[in-house]
């Protein structure tokens, strides 16, 4: 396979085309980003570890019944990926309060919810990426009923997938953030990455942060903490 043009170029991934129709190849970046990029910087080894740990956490959930868009990792910071036409929505599960929810509903971050809680961004870094529901989705034409149905469950199943796995490793899935696309025959299925700048991991018995937030809020120890959630699952599975 033969890497071709840069396709497109975010805060945290380059995406590039190849030979092969319908396949694409993604790079992922050491550069951080928070707060709609008002906050920048980089973080050592941060591409590696995204690479990795959203390709692993990827095949785990295929084994579930999760379609996703992986194919094959290529090295270090490189994979290669179905081709699929996003959906402009972030889809946010959250299982404990934190970040904008604790802000929102005055709860204390850290708050085990009684509920687990499903919510929806218009994917929009001009606007903000503003919180919409159902029926902003169906009016500005983003998903179908059916389609959105199919999201939500999706969603839920990634959760407990997750969630069960984490646990394994004494990491507590507080929340996170995935994107899903269309393939070329109109299937939805699970794209972008599943990694510490997506989600957050705290340690199960300390609470330690083990994701962006660390960065974020000038915590300290980031490249740490995302070694330490990927060096766990590895040293795991082996």
């Amino acid at each position: 396979m033969e890497k071709k043009a840069l396709l497109y170029e975010g805060k945290a991934k380059k995406v590039y085309m190849t030979d092969e129709e319908n396949k694409l190849i993604v790079s992922y970046k050491d550069d951080a980003t928070a707060f709609n990029g008002a906050k920048k910087g980089v973080i050592e080894a941060k591409g590696i570890v995204n690479n990795r740990l959203s390709n692993y956490f990827m095949k785990m959930l295929e084994t579930k019944g999760i379609p996703t868009h992986f194919i094959e990792e290529l090295n270090d910071r490189e994979t290669v990926v179905e081709k699929v036409t996003i959906i402009p929505l972030e889809v946010i599960v959250r299982n404990f309060a934190a970040g904008s929810l604790s802000k929102r509903l005055g709860l204390e971050e850290g708050t085990r919810l009684n509920k687990t809680v499903l919510e929806y961004s218009y994917k929009n870094d001009e606007l903000g990426d503003p919180m919409i529901n159902d029926y902003h989705i169906f009016a500005l034409d983003i998903a179908t009923k059916e389609e959105l149905d199919m999201i939500e469950a999706y969603a839920f199943r990634i959760n407990e997938a997750l969630t069960a796995h984490l646990e394994e490793v004494n990491i507590e899935l507080i929340d996170f953030k995935v994107e899903f696309g269309k393939t070329s025959k109109g299937q939805i299925i699970l794209a972008d990455e599943i990694s510490p700048d997506t989600c957050r991991f705290w340690d199960a018995i300390t609470n330690k942060k083990l994701d962006k937030d660390r960065f974020r809020r000038n915590l300290g120890d980031v490249e740490d903490a995302y070694q330490e959630v990927m060096n766990r699952l590895l040293v795991h599975d082996n």
